[in-house]
């Protein structure tokens, strides 16, 4: 991903008031916050709402704020302001009044994601869009994460997706923007994260693993050891391909992986009859026998499917591990206007209220995932 500019038009100059009228008649998706409850034990201060003002305007207090450039001001601005849009659908009422959000970080992002490709959400290119996704998806981290199975690896993934020095700041203003107990405990919780990210070296960087099947065994494996350094030998590449429908995926493999023999889905579908509204399990297992085929001989090979969401890709990616593949994923996304005319193209077109529900499930592939990924990001028409 390409370092770019960008600036975010309602985050505020240093000294300068934050325009909460504009801000507020602009986004539909903040709006609804003001009728979503919190629990008074973690939320006394009230709605989602007054939660997400009272964060921003703790961020443009902080000094290490203010210390950064216009354009990590500005990511982390928006970040803050859409930090918890997950919580509208995921906020529940239980029968004994208990106000919970569970999972309203990871919803969160896929929300973020999807309202930033629009044409009309200022225009933010792809590599920062995937910084406030990221930074929503992973809010709460330094608050909760002593609570989790393995705090290493759990700092080392996020570290792989996101600046963790600019996610401190995040947890801290979302911690000072609520009025609850035990504030200086949490408080220490971020100060310990950042000095566990300093002590693995991956407070600003991603960890800089030894080789990038170092980084693919470490994040594969329940027990990975960051220090291993994997002996390396000769193997041979699948190609998974990743995005969209209508984002490109058959013309990329015609114009660059034409000699590659390809597993299509979409063809299996039609050799065996089997429409995309069916059971696919069928289909599934015969593109897994074909792939098994290349696989055994050490042949390299595309796997040509949407693969949108990890739980679809962790299976395959899985298998090819198994085989001792080294995995690339070629994720391609084009503006909405293309996707859309592209799909409209296609042989078998994908009804448009279908394709803007994927969009709501889709994940873009990262480096936790695989060997490599290379990003075919086309912005223009």
């Amino acid at each position: 991903m390409l370092t770019q500019t960008w600036t975010y038009p309602y985050c505020p100059n240093l000294n300068e008031a934050i325009d909460w009228e504009t801000i507020f008649s602009k986004y539909e998706c903040l709006q609804i916050l003001e009728s979503i409850p919190q629990s008074p034990i973690y939320h006394a201060e009230g709605n989602v709402w007054i939660h997400t003002k009272m964060v921003c305007e703790e961020m443009v207090k902080l000094t290490e704020w203010q210390e950064l450039n216009d354009l990590d001001r500005s990511i982390l601005f928006f970040s803050a302001l859409l930090h918890d849009i997950g919580k509208a659908p995921c906020t529940v009422v239980e029968e004994n009044g208990q106000i919970t959000s569970h999972k309203h970080a990871v919803v969160g992002a896929l929300m973020t994601r999807q309202l930033l490709m629009k044409e009309t959400w200022h225009q933010i290119p792809f590599a920062l869009r995937e910084r406030v996704v990221y930074l929503v998806r992973y809010h709460g981290l330094p608050l909760w994460f002593m609570g989790k199975r393995n705090t290493e690896k759990e700092i080392l993934r996020a570290a792989q997706l996101v600046n963790l020095k600019h996610l401190a700041i995040l947890a801290e203003a979302d911690l000072r923007g609520r009025i609850c107990e035990g504030k200086e405990d949490l408080l220490f919780n971020i100060e310990l994260f950042k000095e566990k990210a300093e002590e693995y070296g991956c407070l600003e960087q991603a960890y800089p693993f030894s080789s990038d099947a170092a980084r693919f065994i470490y994040f594969q494996k329940e027990e990975g050891n960051r220090f291993y350094e994997p002996y390396e030998k000769d193997t041979f590449e699948v190609i998974l391909m990743a995005g969209l429908p209508g984002a490109g995926k058959d013309t990329f493999i015609q114009n660059n992986l034409k000699d590659l023999p390809v597993i299509s889905l979409d063809r299996i579908r039609k050799e065996l009859k089997i429409s995309p509204k069916d059971t696919q399990g069928k289909v599934i297992q015969t593109a897994k026998e074909r792939a098994k085929v290349f696989l055994r001989k050490k042949e390299a090979f595309v796997w040509n499917a949407t693969n949108i969401s990890r739980k679809v890709r962790g299976p395959l990616i899985e298998l090819f591990a198994t085989y001792g593949a080294n995995i690339k994923i070629v994720y391609i996304e084009p503006n909405l206007k293309t996707l859309f005319a592209q799909n409209e193209n296609r042989e078998d077109i994908v009804p448009r209220n279908v394709l803007k529900r994927m969009m709501k499930r889709l994940e873009v592939p990262t480096l936790v995932e695989a060997h490599q990924v290379d990003y075919i990001i086309k912005s223009d028409g």
